[in-house]
């Protein structure tokens, strides 16, 4: 990803040194990274599974410039509609044939952290035992990482087609904002977004 040469002021950003260690990314960063993917993949691995990959990362990317449309009609949506079939497939298609054939494991950082809150917690634990707390505290180990679609993120890719035809196209609205209006509407309740919270935090400037 690296010697991916930035395009335009902000279409496709210069990515950094390690792509994999990117932490707290943005939706930009993803964006960039499955746009560029195809290039950046191809012949990485053996032919047969290649091309598995190939043909899913262009489904992904399709999939992708449908969701964004800022205009719809019927026939967008019918082939969003198919092109979400056809990604579910490969995606089961690539569990089966491609992640099956490889040992994937944690990141250097993912263990890093893991194994710092796992000897934190062995020293809480040493302290109240009394026991020397070198003896517990764990030491770095990589764990076993499999590739796994059954989270709601995978599940929430199937309802894009029935939101945009009752709300309208993805970029009218947001998860993120609160509207004070939508919370005395029942039917609009689940509309409530991610920060939702601040909304009851904001009724009481005292607490504990």
């Amino acid at each position: 990803y690296r010697q991916v040469p930035p395009f335009g002021q902000a279409t496709i950003r210069q990515f950094s040194a390690n792509t994999s260690e990117l932490s707290n990314m943005a939706v930009r960063n993803f964006e960039d990274i499955l746009q560029c993917s195809i290039p950046v993949f191809d012949g990485l691995l053996p032919d047969n599974h290649n091309k598995i990959i190939m043909d899913l990362l262009f489904i992904m990317a399709h999939w992708h410039r449908l969701a964004k449309l800022c205009m719809h009609s019927d026939l967008t949506l019918d082939i969003l509609d198919q092109q979400m079939t056809d990604l579910s497939e490969q995606f089961r298609q690539f569990k089966a044939k491609v992640c099956s054939a490889y040992h994937t494991q944690e990141l250097e950082h993912e263990a890093a952290v893991r194994s710092c809150q796992q000897a934190k917690e062995a020293t809480r634990w040493a302290e109240k035992d009394t026991q020397p707390q070198d003896a517990c505290i764990p030491k770095l180990s990589h764990k076993k990482k499999s590739f796994n679609f059954h989270t709601y993120k995978f599940h929430a890719l199937g309802d894009y087609v029935n939101t945009i035809r009752c709300f309208g196209t993805t970029d009218s609205y947001s998860t993120e904002p609160v509207s004070p209006s939508l919370l005395f509407v029942p039917v609009l309740t689940y509309f409530k977004g991610e920060l939702e919270h601040h909304m009851s935090k904001g009724r009481y400037h005292h607490t504990d």
